[in-house]
């Protein structure tokens, strides 16, 4: 199924032009010069083909036949190659003679019966050329041990581009001498008869996958194998379908900044795309995606932020997707698929197929599920944001390699399916908050999140009662009153000791407070009469309406403190927590502006 439609949508954007999608047998090298031929041979020009638009001059990507594979021997590619081989010039290649003899006799072979006026100057050039003819003006040291291709005097295009090479180089993919397929057989893919790839080609750009690519289909032991059949003729592939399925994954996988079809979540590499058949469709139902993805992505403007936000509330809010742009359908396949490295192979983390309707649905709910009033933030953070919430927060900060790469994975298969978050996210969270007492609102909105999503999918009659996204004066859940609380106790601690105080009873008791409360809270209510004893003395009335706060919340406690709180209760703490201190935030601010309000009316 997933090599199937990564065939289809190869061939989608291959009838689109797709710019560094190659056709079979093609692929886009690193190439930096051109050398012009004469019809006679004579080379009477150097193109450089370097991008010039970056700091530095860095080779152009062009659709050249593909590579042959080399590890330690000596193998020609076709109509192009690195210096060693076309000119027999290197700086550092130490059998530099060996290759360029490699290079010319395979192409004086090819060659020799062909008429075409590139491909004859071509023969023409290697039969008279030599590597000390590189001393020519038109040469020069910077291109040893670049690629290079050839062009034809006063003729657009490359010589690998012209009809002949074309019928050459499909004459030879058809002629193939067996070292690539082991059978013709039909092909799992297409169903159409034809050479099976034995070995198909490596993937390159998952994180954490060996540099010289990974296998998505290979057979290596005979555990692998049945009936006595040898690696590719286990899953028989046709040679065009596995190079139309590996060759769609590396363009999705590219290291581009402009591709946001690509993002990392742990050890998983996501990729998506739409399937559709106007581009115009696709483009703008994959940009919708990335920004649901990753809403907090550095814009290339103010302006596209803006428009990422816009779409994001639309989401959020239930909106039609063509509210957003007319361009948008909602019926719009997509296809999202995580890729893991496992040694020199990858695993599939997951693969989702849904309309756009269905996955913006999803991501809207997983947006409401983490909302909080106030909100903190002006869109959702996004999926590897939450990740690092569970990693340790120093000085507020987490890093990236503290994150398990498993559990950020199974979070965005959440999101994606709408099932139940991991529940590792919510002890983790738990476990990093009691640490270092760093309560940020990421933290707290995944656990109101985790246990919103576990109440929803449950069948219990409580699984209709939603997590309150702001302070619930009704709410008698112990862990979310034991929270509030600790918060109004806290509050009166700062008020009483002001300047004094290096540390809160959050730095010192959080951790304990919220896992066993019957072991701290009477501490912490005995301590809190002296310290509003103080209060009465300097500030009488706000003592009063502290008292009040305090004796709310305990007098809905039960008869007692709980001797323990389960993990869900503990999240509860958390979010009880929150909403009481940003419930005094918000009064704070409205009483800061009726006392603006005022001395304004008393000024005029």
């Amino acid at each position: 199924m997933i090599v199937e439609t990564l065939n289809r949508h190869y061939q989608n954007l291959l009838e689109r032009g797709e710019p560094g999608l190659s056709s079979f047998g093609y692929s886009p090298e690193k190439i930096s010069y051109a050398i012009v031929l004469a019809p006679s041979g004579q080379p009477v020009n150097v193109i450089p083909l370097l991008d010039t638009s970056g700091k530095k001059p860095l080779p152009s990507l062009l659709s050249v036949p593909q590579p042959e594979k080399r590890t330690s021997g000596i193998k020609s590619n076709f109509l192009w190659d690195k210096t060693s081989y076309v000119l027999g010039v290197s700086a550092t290649s130490k059998r530099t003679a060996e290759e360029h003899a490699a290079f010319k006799a395979f192409h004086l072979s090819l060659l020799e019966k062909e008429s075409d006026e590139g491909l004859t100057a071509l023969r023409a050039f290697l039969e008279q050329w030599t590597p000390e003819n590189f001393s020519s003006a038109i040469f020069g040291a910077a291109m040893l041990d670049t690629n290079v291709v050839f062009r034809l005097e006063r003729h657009n295009g490359y010589l690998h581009d012209r009809p002949a090479a074309l019928g050459l180089r499909a004459r030879l993919l058809g002629d193939n001498d067996g070292a690539t397929t082991v059978n013709v057989l039909p092909c799992l893919v297409t169903g159409v008869k034809g050479s099976i790839a034995r070995l198909h080609p490596p993937i390159k750009g998952v994180n954490g996958a060996q540099s010289s690519g990974a296998s998505l289909v290979s057979f290596n032991l005979d555990a692998f194998a049945s009936y006595g059949k040898n690696q590719g003729d286990n899953a028989p592939i046709s040679e065009q379908a596995a190079f139309a399925y590996t060759s769609l994954l590396n363009h999705l996988l590219r290291r581009d900044t402009h591709n946001r079809q690509r993002l990392n979540m742990g050890d998983t590499t996501i990729v998506f795309w739409a399937e559709a058949s106007d581009s115009d469709e696709a483009e703008s139902a994959e940009w919708l995606l990335a920004s649901m993805f990753n809403p907090d992505s550095p814009a290339d403007d103010g302006q596209e932020a803006e428009k990422i936000r816009q779409a994001l509330e639309f989401v959020v809010k239930g909106r039609p997707v063509c509210d957003i742009d007319p361009r948008l359908k909602g019926e719009t396949r997509m296809h999202v698929l995580g890729l893991a490295p496992n040694a020199s192979r990858l695993s599939v983390r997951f693969w989702m197929t849904d309309s756009l309707d269905q996955l913006t649905h999803r991501v809207a709910q997983h947006a409401r599920d983490l909302h909080l009033e106030p909100s903190p933030w002006r869109t959702a953070p996004s999926a590897w944001r939450l990740s690092l919430a569970t990693a340790p927060s120093r000085d507020g900060r987490a890093k990236s390699e503290d994150v398990s790469p498993h559990l950020a994975g199974e979070l965005m298969r959440a999101i994606l399916t709408g099932g139940r978050y991991p529940q590792s996210v919510l002890s983790n969270v738990i476990m990093r908050m009691r640490a270092d007492g760093d309560l940020s609102d990421v933290r707290v909105a995944l656990c109101k999140a985790v246990i919103q999503r576990d109440r929803r999918l449950s069948r219990d009659d409580e699984s209709t009662k939603e997590i309150p996204v702001s302070l619930d004066l009704k709410s008698e859940n112990p862990g979310y009153l034991l929270g509030r609380v600790f918060s109004v106790l806290e509050n009166i601690q700062r008020l009483a000791l002001g300047s004094q105080l290096n540390a809160t009873i959050r730095d010192r008791y959080y951790g304990a407070a919220s896992a066993t409360p019957a072991t701290i809270f009477p501490i912490l209510l005995r301590n809190t009469q002296n310290h509003l004893s103080r209060l009465r003395k300097l500030r009488p009335g706000l003592a009063i309406n502290l008292e009040r706060d305090l004796r709310d919340a305990v007098d809905m406690l039960p008869g007692e403190f709980p001797k323990s709180l389960l993990i869900q209760d503990q999240g509860r703490f958390a979010i009880g927590y929150y909403h009481q201190t940003q419930a005094r935030y918000v009064k704070n601010d409205s009483a800061i502006e009726i006392t603006e309000i005022d001395s304004q009316g008393a000024a005029a």
